[in-house]
Formats: C-alpha cells, structure tokens, sequence
C-alpha cells in the first residue's frame, strides 16, 4: 500500500478524522462489551450515541472526500472497517422489542469483530492503526515483520474454513515478528455458543502481537462445543493443533487452553482428557460439566495448571456454580487459580488476559 502521508492535505484531514473516530468506536465498543450486563444496556447506549453520529459523520465526510489514486485501496480498506463499525453501533443503540435485544446485540458484537478484521491490514502503514492493536507497554517498540520467512510460511491472521462451508476450521494469528529458529507459545482459544473462531480471535490478537506467542481459535463443529452425545470436537481440535504445530514452531511445553461461556466448560472437558497437548487451563465464565465426574478427568486433574475466571453478576452460570467448580477442582488435586470479579457478568473480561498470561508463562508478562 502508498504511503497516505504523501496524500493532499483533505484526503489527509479526512483520513485522520475518519481513522480516529473509527478506532475510538472500537475502542468504547469493547469497553461496553466487557460491562454487558442486562440492567445496564440502556446506560451502555446512551454513551455510544455520541460515539456512533461523530463515526457517521466521519464516514460521510471520508466518502464524499476525493481520494488519490495511489492510496485506493487504503481508503477502500478503512471503509470496509467503519461501515461493520458503525452497524455494530446502530445494532447495539437502536430501541428494540425484549425479544429482538439479543439478536441485536449478538449482531452487534460479530460485526465488531468484522471491523477488527478488516482493519488490521492497515496496521502495516497506519501508526495509530499499529498503536491500537498493540498494548501499551510495548508501544515503544516496533513490531515488524520478519523478512527471513521460508517459503510457505505464513505471519498475521490465517483462516481456514471449511470448503463445504460447514461449520468447522480455525482462526490463527501468528506475529509478524515470528521467528522459525525458536519455539514459540500457543494460545488455544474456545468461542462461546453459536459462536465462531474468527470472531473470537480478536479477544488475544493484541496481546498475542504485543508478547509474542501464536493464537489459534478453531471453530465448533455443531451450533456449540460437544457438551451432549458423541464428542466430535476433540479429534478435530486435535487434528488443527496437530497442523499448526507442523507449519509453524510451537513449544508444546507452553500450550494453554482457554474459552469462554460453553468455550469454557468444554475447556475443562476436552483439557484434562488422556493425551491431550495442553500444558495449563483458563475457563472464563463456564462450569464444571457433570460428565467429568463420569469420565476420570477428575482423577486426571491432579497437578493440572487451571486458571479459573468467573463474574459474581453472570446470569447465565451463576457464581455458585464456579464455587463449586473451584472446590470440586481443588479436592480433585488441580493447581487451581480462582478469580471471582465483583463486577463481571456473562462475558469476556478482557483485562484478564494480562494475568492469565502472566501466570500461564512469565516470559510473557510485561516488566513492572
């Protein structure tokens, strides 16, 4: 892609007023996905009103702006990220029907991560794009591609879908920075129900360019993960870690499995299974299925590293049932981790994952 800074002054403007207006949308977005609680969504709209009419406007005014032919496709590419934005703000504010509040809000969070998606290939040649998706702490250094890649070897985020278009496949991001002469970390990351790896990516993708360690997010076979009948889901996951650690180098000394909601509760079912890769646990708002009492992953439990996240306010899996799983666990012989945060309800604490990782390996933790 050109160089945007060489542009005329409008376009530039135009840019600027667009890209800022767009990553503060996303930005405030994920604030209000992190506080989605039911008693306080007309609250959560009220603040992305203003928010959602200055991305309008900025978009408007980006769209009637002429645009350099050399910087087309960046301009195409910020318009591919704003219009998922901003339908994700129209989705999320406009009054609804009881019955229609969810779809939208499920609507709304898909398209969220959409922009996300189409944004972050401007990443390369936008500075603040950079910034956004990379933490803070490590703003102060460049996070470059590396140019030493073999042929065939892939860095970014890497789709794999089923050809049939079934449900299945996986999302995987692998820095730009990543290096094949060394053994890099594997996070393994579970959607929610009815949801996908594609859109779940995005709950590690900044963390993972920032530290330095792969994501993979592979889609459920079914509307959800195998927590009824024949478990489907296992050998497929096996199989996509089993392809990820042939292509790319992955220290298999430092895998973690983690998911939220049934992504969570299938974490502890497909986790402490027999011979499975993952080196530690982080179920965030799940339960304890009670086919594990059945199934010896119990006794398999022993020693085993796990993380465990749940909100006092979730109203799908009320905190008893985390309680419960932290002392069942414990009895178990696990290394448990129990965090109960007061002001969570049923969704993805994303500031969690500086101390998931923190504990999971600490060469990934930022210094103090």
């Amino acid at each position: 892609m050109a160089d945007p800074a060489s542009a005329p002054e409008p376009f530039q403007q135009a840019l600027a007023q667009l890209g800022s207006a767009l990553l503060n949308a996303l930005a405030a977005f994920e604030q209000v996905r992190r506080r989605l609680h039911p008693p306080v969504i007309g609250a959560l709209r009220e603040a992305l009103e203003p928010i959602r009419e200055r991305l309008r406007a900025a978009l408007t005014a980006f769209r009637a702006t002429r645009v350099p032919t050399d910087v087309e496709a960046i301009a195409a590419q910020l318009i591919a990220a704003a219009e998922p934005a901003l339908s994700a703000l129209d989705d999320f504010c406009a009054p609804s029907l009881p019955q229609e509040a969810i779809p939208r809000v499920l609507r709304a969070m898909r398209a969220h991560c959409q922009a996300q998606r189409q944004l972050y290939p401007l990443a390369q040649v936008l500075p603040p794009v950079s910034a956004f998706f990379t933490e803070p702490a490590a703003r102060s250094r460049a996070v470059m591609p590396n140019r030493a890649l073999p042929d065939g070897v892939n860095v970014g985020v890497v789709i794999a879908r089923e050809r049939s278009g079934a449900r299945g496949g996986f999302a995987l991001y692998v820095p730009e920075s990543y290096d094949p002469g060394r053994a890099w970390p594997l996070v393994v990351a579970l959607h929610g129900g009815s949801g996908n790896g594609e859109d779940f990516l995005w709950t590690w993708v900044t963390e993972a360019r920032s530290r330095g360690f792969l994501v993979m997010a592979p889609t459920s076979l079914g509307s959800t993960w195998s927590l009824m009948g024949d478990d489907i889901d296992a050998p497929a996951i096996r199989y996509l870690f089993d392809y990820v650690c042939e292509h790319w180098h992955v220290d298999r000394a430092r895998v973690l499995l983690t998911g939220l909601s049934d992504g969570a509760t299938y974490v502890l079912l497909l986790g402490l299974q027999p011979d499975m890769p993952f080196t530690a646990l982080a179920p965030v708002s799940g339960v304890l299925h009670p086919y594990n009492f059945e199934n010896g992953n119990l006794e398999r439990a022993r020693g085993k590293r796990i993380y465990l996240v749940h909100g006092a306010l979730d109203w799908m899996f009320p905190i008893a049932t985390a309680r419960f799983a932290h002392e069942e666990l414990e009895r178990a012989g696990a290394d448990v981790v129990f965090r109960e945060i007061a002001d969570l309800s049923h969704t993805y604490p994303r500031e969690e994952n500086d101390r998931i990782l923190t504990w999971f390996e600490p060469t990934l933790a930022f210094p103090s």
